[in-house]
């Protein structure tokens, strides 16, 4: 089993890399359905996803379990919902999976290392000087997130016309460190919501629960979406911010499970 998942995966390039790459190149790596019933079974991981009857393995031959039963149920889904062939581009909550069992746990320091990075120069600090439709969408979508920062977190990050890099204050860094999460999973979560809209405080917002996921995502794009309303749209452009989308809806569940599970 765990030959057969690395082969989905893998070959299929859906790891890391760009999404329209992977899928011209998984076009010739989709293997076909081999199985019949998908199940949830305890398992001393938590809950393992089985597919008749058998475990699957990550590709580093850890079991494929989660911590809760709605995560598990929710990989379970992906593996039920594939027809006559596999297509990893439509299993986000196994790949986010996947990626906590076999990097985040086992890195934990180096994962919320780089979310700090984020922290140091974060997209919602940087703002145009023009136009000014622009300054207002900016405004409009990022000061929310300043000031939740500071309120929620008594983190007080300065922010910046421009590009030209500020130091943001130690203090303020060191308040937002400590609200990154050191679970595995809600910290795997956050990480992938973090390098997915390029904003660490947009990802604890969300972590929180005191950002929705369109929200957060939203506040992501107010440059992207601006320029699309002015040049137009880009197929190739929105066919990746789909794919994007679907891993950032898993980091949103993961976080959102994993909450309620406590």
């Amino acid at each position: 089993m765990r030959d057969v998942f690395e082969e989905i995966f893998a070959q299929q390039g859906l790891e890391r890399g760009d999404p329209i790459d992977s899928a011209r190149r998984g076009m010739r790596a989709l293997r076909r359905r081999f199985y019949e019933a998908v199940a949830v079974r305890d398992d001393p991981a938590g809950f393992a996803v089985v597919l008749d009857g058998r475990p699957i393995r990550t590709p580093a031959r850890r079991a494929l379990a989660a911590p809760c039963r709605p995560l598990a149920d929710a990989i379970a889904a992906e593996w039920q919902a594939q027809a006559e062939f596999i297509d990893a581009a439509g299993m986000p909550v196994t790949r986010l999976a996947n990626t906590i069992i076999d990097g985040v746990a086992a890195a934990r320091d180096e994962v919320a290392g780089e979310i700090v990075k984020y922290l140091g120069s974060d997209l919602v600090c940087y703002r145009a000087a023009s136009p000014q439709g622009l300054v207002a969408r900016q405004s409009l979508q990022w000061d929310p997130i300043i000031a939740w920062a500071e309120a929620s977190l008594g983190a007080k990050f300065a922010t910046v016309q421009g590009i030209t890099y500020v130091r943001q204050p130690d203090s303020a860094i060191d308040r937002a460190r400590a609200a990154i999460p050191r679970d595995p999973w809600r910290l795997g979560a956050v990480h992938a919501a973090t390098t997915l809209t390029g904003s660490a405080l947009i990802a604890l917002a969300l972590a929180r629960g005191d950002v929705g996921l369109d929200a957060a995502w939203a506040a992501a794009h107010v440059d992207e979406d601006w320029n699309m309303e002015l040049w137009g749209r880009d197929e190739l452009a929105l066919k990746r911010r789909a794919h994007r989308f679907a891993e950032m809806t898993a980091a949103a569940r993961v976080l959102a499970e994993m909450e309620t599970a406590g």
